[in-house]
């Protein structure tokens, strides 16, 4: 009896050891289980290969922070013979990733001033205050700001604005936040809770109009990423994985990306859009008790305007640091639009014949942040006034402080780990490789290979990040093209774009887990919302 007890105990304190320190016996145990793939045939591609499913594993599993797996072709490609150390340090600062750091660093310019708030508010009492409208323009704004900045943030930007804005309402009686009378808890929770434990805190509910709001704002930041070459990290791994795949090409310019994606952006947001409300609000369903929940009639958007206003004034008028870094902005844009636009000759071809892209454009705008004072006090510096002069120099508008504080720096190790397993890739001849055992998929008819590797993208990019997903997924249909004789644009963009489809769960996406937090959104509510946008977006 006191074997079979400690064969129990024993049993336990394993699993609970495993549950503990999974990750750290996956990170030692998964390379040993992967050694096969090029010990029985050692050969570049398979070394190659080897490192491309070793970091897969980590990535999806997240065994290892992701940007310190992206690190790994720096230790293994020389080690391995796939790649020498100094092509593969280059490709952790290609001219996409300076490019993605001036794109961070204009989004961060813009939170720090403010001014992202100060749109968004206006925007929003422009389009209206009816729950149905105050949802549109709300996701308008998560859209567009989204297309600049980062889809983390476009999110984090927003959700503090829809709480104040549905807390207030609740306070003036129009509509609730949370059910009333029903509470969820989980099923430790429930266990503690029959116990009489009173460490189980009851979860609030919410009603189907507060995960509407939420939830739209997440998968708006998600779609509004795909309208600029800036807005998302996919779109940037996409960039530098088909310059490097194919130097020779014009590359992916800025305007005929927006050109095109724009308005694929707009069909996607608004029918996702369409297909929330009508899931959460009763649109299309005036009888339905969504729909009557949410008629506040007259005196709510009254008392919403009224909120969005009184939030406006408490802004105050706009200052000289937020007009600047909005003229700023606008700058950056021209700069990347009329770079090279097609139907004119480009600023770029007027001042040199050397090759320039967008890092360029968005770095000058960057200088002028540390240039530009944030106060114009400087005029007074001649002042008979001795009090207006200004003692002390202004600040510029943007200090190096505050990007070292808000620039997410791993994320460019994560895209240069994917532009050093691309450069492997092309190097060792993995991707011909696993091509040549992919013959009939080669076979297939074009369209047919663009959705499987969309859906395949699409399905993936739900339980993984999604540039870790770009990563692998992308040099493998960059051969496949070659192969097939399709261009590389016809498969690789809508496979990158479908790596930013990750509606379904919370942890498919951070958005998506800044949303459901807030509004203590269910999973599967998620999960079958989600794949009503995943399905439109596909």
């Amino acid at each position: 009896m006191k074997t079979l007890e400690s064969m129990v105990l024993t049993y336990r304190m394993v699993v609970h050891a495993i549950r503990v320190y999974w990750k750290s016996l996956f990170v030692v145990i998964y390379p040993l289980v992967l050694l096969p793939v090029f010990l029985l045939n050692n050969i570049a591609a398979l070394r190659c290969l080897y490192v491309v499913l070793l970091m897969a594993g980590y990535w999806v599993l997240e065994a290892l922070p992701l940007p310190v797996t992206s690190l790994l072709p720096m230790v293994l490609f020389p080690l391995m013979g796939v790649l020498d150390s100094d092509k593969t340090s280059l490709c952790y600062l290609k001219e996409t990733n300076m490019m993605f750091v001036g794109g961070l660093i204009i989004a961060i310019a813009v939170e720090h001033c403010n001014l992202h708030t100060r749109v968004a508010l206006h925007v929003i009492k422009w389009v209206g205050c009816s729950p149905r409208k105050l949802n549109v323009g709300l996701i308008t704004v998560t859209m567009f700001v989204s297309m600049w900045i980062s889809n983390t943030a476009a999110t984090a930007m927003m959700i503090p604005i829809i709480e104040a804005t549905l807390q207030e309402l609740e306070s003036q009686g129009i509509g609730n936040m949370y059910e009333d009378d029903v509470v969820e808890i989980g099923d430790d929770k429930k266990q503690k809770r029959e116990r009489g434990e009173q460490d189980a805190p009851e979860v609030k509910r919410p009603t189907r109009t507060t995960m509407c709001y939420f939830i739209s704002t997440a998968y708006a930041a998600s779609i509004g990423g795909n309208g600029c070459i800036v807005g998302s990290g996919t779109n940037l791994t996409f960039k530098g994985i088909y310059e490097t795949t194919f130097p020779n090409s014009p590359g992916v310019e800025f305007a005929k990306w927006m050109m095109v994606n724009v308005p694929l952006m707009l069909i996607m947001m608004y029918l996702s859009l369409a297909w929330l409300q009508f899931w959460f609000m009763g649109l299309f369903r005036p009888h339905s008790k969504d729909a009557k929940q949410i008629r506040v009639g007259t005196q709510g958007e009254i008392v919403a305007r009224k909120l969005i206003s009184q939030k406006i004034d408490e802004m105050g008028p706009m200052s000289f640091h937020e007009a600047s870094v909005a003229a700023c902005f606008v700058l950056s844009v021209l700069l990347w639009f009329f770079r090279k636009p097609q139907f004119i000759t480009g600023w770029a071809e007027l001042i040199t014949e050397h090759k320039v892209k967008d890092a360029t454009a968005a770095l000058i705008v960057v200088m002028l942040f540390f240039i530009i004072p944030a106060k114009p006090d400087f005029i007074y510096i001649f002042s008979r006034n001795e009090a207006k002069r200004p003692k002390v120099p202004s600040q510029a508008l943007l200090t190096w402080k505050i990007v070292q504080q808000k620039l997410p720096w791993g994320l460019i190790f994560l895209l240069g780990g994917g532009f050093a397993l691309a450069e492997g890739s092309k190097a060792s001849g993995m991707n011909h490789f696993i091509v040549h055992y992919l013959g009939s998929v080669t076979s297939l008819p074009r369209l047919a290979i663009m959705v499987i590797a969309c859906l395949l993208a699409c399905l993936l990019t739900q339980f993984s990040s999604n540039i870790a997903v770009c990563n692998v997924v992308l040099p493998v249909l960059a051969e496949i093209s070659e192969i097939a004789n399709i261009h590389p644009m016809y498969l690789m963009m809508p496979a990158a774009l479908s790596c930013s489809f990750a509606y379904c769960l919370p942890v498919s996406t951070p958005p998506n887990a800044i949303a459901a937090a807030p509004c203590n959104m269910p999973s599967s509510e998620m999960a079958k919302v989600g794949t009503g946008v995943a399905i439109i977006s596909f």
